[in-house]
């Protein structure tokens, strides 16, 4: 029996691992409906068949047209992809008021509008898996984006009370936490600098914008390999919550989980102390 093709929509494809994870799905002889701010990208294929729509994920209504439309094109939506987000590094104390909404609007608050207006179409259809791009630093950041960690841990908080509200309609959701990828998220293109810098955070903050600054075109994870990975749980018959790619994010969750273990044991007493102390009945 020929294998059903399944139909993407994909948000953010003009580049990063939204336009791998595009190219690889046709590759697959797969259905994609790929969005970018323009309504273009230059996706290379020979296999599948590939749809392209503008959309602005921070913008409600441009969210429900673009989903309205792509599940018309082929009367359903088999994998909803949230991908379309930006970087934004600088310290806390520094981001200005409008530079964490435009953060939170984008990498959230676009997640979100996806899922809210997919969500119909997938229940009535019985089927269907939610991916939501989050980022280690959704699990275990570090100083100098702290509004970008914020947005990612909202991504994640979301996709873990998600995929317990719609496991019953046969809905899956995956929430996939990368590490760093040879893609140009670094650049200006996927990149903000917050307007305001404090030289008393050189040594923290600052240290790590320099650092990124210097992995740029070096990250140790290649966007095609993560493009594969999320092929791979979408076949799955058992797909997991969390998809954490590339070696230094399992590091750093490794970390992270170990450390948190190791707290959660110092300060279990004064954990257990705050509950309502039971007398015995006479």
């Amino acid at each position: 029996m020929a294998r059903e093709k399944k139909v993407w929509f994909i948000t953010g494809v003009s580049r990063g691992l939204g336009k791998s994870l595009a190219e690889a799905a046709l590759a697959n002889d797969d259905i994609v409906i790929g969005t970018s701010r323009s309504g273009e990208a230059e996706i290379i294929h020979s296999t599948g068949t590939l749809h392209l729509l503008p959309l602005d994920v921070s913008l409600r209504e441009q969210v429900r047209e673009a989903v309205s439309r792509a599940q018309t094109l082929h009367g359903r939506l088999d994998v909803i992809v949230n991908n379309a987000g930006y970087g934004l590094l600088g310290a806390i104390e520094t981001t200005s008021t409008a530079e964490a909404y435009d953060q939170l609007d984008t990498n959230f608050m676009g997640t979100m509008f996806v899922i809210q207006h997919a969500l119909p179409f997938l229940r009535a259809q019985g089927h269907g898996h939610i991916i939501n791009l989050s980022s280690i630093a959704g699990l275990a950041p570090v100083g100098g984006y702290g509004l970008y960690a914020a947005s990612k841990f909202a991504v994640e908080g979301l996709s873990v009370s998600l995929a317990h509200e719609v496991r019953h309609f046969g809905i899956n959701v995956t929430v996939v936490e990368p590490g760093a990828f040879r893609t140009d998220f670094l650049s200006e293109n996927s990149i903000r600098h917050t307007a305001k810098n404090i030289s008393a955070y050189a040594d923290s903050s600052g240290e790590t914008i320099n650092r990124l600054r210097q992995y740029d075109g070096k990250q140790i994870g290649d966007p095609d390999l993560a493009a594969r990975a999320i092929i791979e749980v979408v076949e799955s018959p058992e797909p997991p919550l969390h998809l954490v790619l590339g070696s230094d994010a399992f590091e750093r969750a490794t970390k992270m989980l170990t450390e948190f273990s190791a707290e959660l044991s110092r300060w279990q007493a004064v954990s257990l102390s705050t509950d309502y102390q039971m007398t015995a009945a006479k």
